[in-house]
């Protein structure tokens, strides 16, 4: 019997599974292109850049097409909702903040989710806050210790939520996603705050998963909403290599503007916006790290056919010591220019805007 045109040449259920996937090609994970903004409907677009999945290096490559009327970026042609879940397979499996790669987990600590719950303080103390697109449950559980008498819940379109309830992060877990009518209904005027962190980049509409946030709140309620500014100078510096243009996992980037007009026409009351403070460093780092990522010999994982030799581990890990000098002094870099990044509005790499539902 022939060996079937899918079947790897080491024995791995999960490198079947993968082999199986791929045989049939990746277009089948892409929806047809749009020709028009998913944002304001103009067909002036451009390319705003194209690559590959530069954390998991499954086959692939995606582009991320702008609006030159509204400034809106959305992965076009969009992954499909199994597109979606091939490219998340896997992906936080080694780290749980979601790096397949050590050299990009420095992220958003203790501290900083406790400086963010502290953003809250002069609306006094809410009674029930939901934390979308939660996963492990990381901000609850530091938000508490600034509103110890709150109750948080959170929300994930992954079961990380439901371990972080395990926890004890959150007190009541909900998978899906505010766009989803089910969800917002049975959600609907429970909150007095719902914070989304860096989650709307994720969601295949925006615009939907902001009215379910709506719906969730009660009268008067807040909205905390942070987002990467695709803006800002490096994400026009370094173009693929900034960490937050994330394809293939980042469908829309959402300009300030936009978001701030959006909000409005729901008939929030905008208090806060700001281009400065939400600044986290790690731009140069992160970019040095994925470009190494992508030269060096492949790590093991299970959608390549084979594992790698041991003459290529050897020489991954060797060249992944020559090269960790570069991450650390870019690492460097990063926080002597944080001050400075955090004072110019349009040079901080994220936006924060906090806003109350009528």
């Amino acid at each position: 019997m022939p060996p079937l045109p899918y079947a790897p040449r080491v024995y791995d259920p999960r490198r079947i599974a993968y082999a199986s996937e791929l045989a049939q090609g990746t277009h089948r994970f892409q929806e047809p292109p749009r020709e028009d903004c998913p944002w304001c409907g103009s067909r002036r677009l451009r390319t705003r850049l194209r690559a590959p999945d530069l954390l998991q290096h499954k086959p692939g490559t995606f582009a991320l097409h702008q609006c030159r009327d509204c400034g809106h970026a959305f992965q076009n042609p969009r992954l499909t909702p199994a597109g979606l879940a091939f490219y998340h397979r896997d992906f936080d499996e080694t780290d749980p903040e979601g790096f397949a790669d050590p050299a990009l987990a420095a992220r958003r600590g203790h501290r900083r989710h406790r400086t963010d719950a502290h953003l809250m303080r002069g609306v006094g103390e809410p009674e029930a806050w939901l934390d979308v697109g939660t996963g492990h449950g990381h901000f609850p559980r530091a938000a508490q210790e600034v509103f110890p008498y709150t109750s948080f819940d959170g929300l994930d379109p992954t079961p990380r939520v439901e371990r972080a309830r395990a926890a004890g992060r959150v007190e009541e877990a909900h998978v899906g996603h505010l766009a989803d009518p089910h969800v917002a209904e049975r959600l609907r005027g429970r909150y007095d705050v719902v914070s989304i962190f860096h989650h709307l980049a994720h969601v295949p509409d925006p615009r939907a998963e902001l009215r379910g946030a709506l719906t969730a709140l009660r009268p008067g309620g807040h909205l905390l909403i942070e987002l990467p500014d695709p803006r800002c100078l490096f994400a026009l510096l370094l173009g693929r290599w900034w960490l937050p243009h994330g394809q293939p996992r980042h469908l829309h980037l959402l300009p300030l503007h936009n978001l701030r007009a959006e909000l409005e026409s729901q008939g929030c009351t905008v208090l806060i916006t700001d281009r400065r403070t939400p600044h986290t460093p790690g731009d140069l780092s992160a970019a040095v790290a994925l470009a190494l990522t992508h030269v060096l010999p492949a790590a093991d994982a299970p959608w390549h056919d084979t594992p790698p030799t041991t003459l290529q581990r050897a020489l991954r890990a060797v060249l992944s010591t020559v090269t960790s000098p570069l991450v650390d002094a870019a690492t460097v870099l990063d926080l002597l220019l944080s001050p400075l990044l955090r004072r110019t509005p349009g040079l901080s790499n994220a936006y924060r805007v906090i806003a109350r539902a009528a």
